[in-house]
């Protein structure tokens, strides 16, 4: 799989308008309310990352998680990533 060129990652960022493209990775932090809350998004995440075969870095502070997504194979971000994050947005909601 080949990386997105440019424009390709400014259209789905503007789909996805919570998350940033920082060094080639998508990053968003979530808030919320209970640390709980945050656990249970954590593991529905995993659940989609096992389905996909697409595993986002997660970093978990009380009831903030964030995570980073790349493609490591392809050396920058493919819709693999984006996929990834549309699915965490509406898990999220």
């Amino acid at each position: 799989m080949q990386p997105l060129p440019p424009h390709s990652i400014v259209e789905g960022l503007a789909r996805l308008p919570h998350w940033a493209e920082e060094s080639g990775h998508l990053v968003r932090t979530f808030e919320f309310p209970r640390f709980e809350d945050a656990i249970r998004f954590v593991t529905e995440t995993a659940r989609i990352a096992i389905e996909m075969d697409h595993h986002p870095d997660i970093q978990i502070r009380s009831c903030r998680v964030t995570l980073s997504s790349t493609t490591h194979d392809a050396g920058g971000l493919t819709p693999l990533d984006f996929e990834l994050a549309a699915r965490c947005d509406a898990l999220a909601r």
